[in-house]
């Protein structure tokens, strides 16, 4: 007995200084996935994306930007086969805010099922899964749910802005996307982080105020949430409503900040350190 313990603790130790196997990432996903390695995108309001986050802690993991600003599920599926995806150990598939910000159309877990096609959000996925399937079957795939958002203004264009997650976008919330992933998640056994629910990323606290016009004075004044929500911003005449202190868990209401993408990368190696 004392052998047979003895020899289990020579092997815990060796396994536990033996070198973790390289994996690869594939990371596909929108303007959120994109931002990892272009911090110029965000005027460097950033530092670093969820990515290089998770392979600072993981550094065995090496990941392959497939981010694409402002695409949807349905565009990232009509494109799959020349967008250059490879074979890889790992992917996870972050998509969904655009797809409710645009009214594509939701569809139902069955598109999923019976691959309808890239009409609908489900079925977009079904395409985006077969062709991660085909290039690795034994691949880990992670689901990534959108994060709730306020109001986004884009800081190199004023004009590009568009409202929160707190009401609906053609009869639609975007918790409905979001639950689309963890039904597709559940429905293949697959690994979720869920930021739309689980990630503590609310429209409360995506930035700390909007800076705004007083419509009754005219003089800026800053706003939280929920009141700025009824305070106008006009693009061509008003200031940029995020000055820095204003950045929260995103810098711009939507795209995650320093402290938002950590956050996300935190929920990503409680995932990927088991792998």
């Amino acid at each position: 007995m004392k052998k047979l313990f003895l020899l289990s603790v020579i092997f815990c130790l060796l396994t536990s200084f033996a070198p973790k196997k390289q994996l690869s990432w594939m990371a596909i996903g929108d303007s959120i996935t994109y931002l990892d390695g272009y911090p110029g995108e965000s005027n460097n309001r950033i530092t670093q994306g969820y990515m290089a986050r998770v392979c600072g802690q993981l550094p065995n993991i090496h990941y392959i930007n497939h981010g694409h600003n402002g695409w949807t599920t349905a565009r990232i599926a009509s494109a799959i086969e020349t967008l250059g995806i490879e074979k890889a150990d790992i992917y996870t598939v972050f998509l969904g805010t655009n797809d409710w910000w645009g009214s594509n159309a939701l569809g139902t877990i069955d598109d999923y099922k019976n691959s309808t096609g890239n009409k609908t959000t489900y079925g977009a996925y079904r395409t985006i899964i077969n062709k991660i399937r085909s290039l690795n079957s034994e691949a880990k795939i992670i689901l990534i749910t959108p994060m709730q958002r306020g109001d986004f203004v884009y800081v190199k264009n004023y004009k590009n802005n568009a409202y929160g997650s707190y009401k609906e976008k053609n009869g639609h919330q975007l918790s409905e996307f979001a639950d689309a992933v963890n039904n597709i998640a559940k429905l293949e056994n697959f690994e979720v982080a869920d930021l739309y629910y689980k990630s503590g990323i609310t429209p409360a606290n995506v930035v700390k105020y909007k800076r705004l016009k007083d419509p009754q004075t005219g003089q800026y004044k800053n706003y939280t949430y929920p009141a700025y929500t009824s305070i106008p911003f006009n693009p061509a005449t008003d200031e940029y409503p995020y000055p820095l202190d204003a950045i929260n868990m995103t810098y711009d209401g939507l795209h995650p900040s320093d402290k938002g993408f950590a956050v996300i990368a935190d929920m990503l190696v409680k995932v990927m350190k088991k792998y």
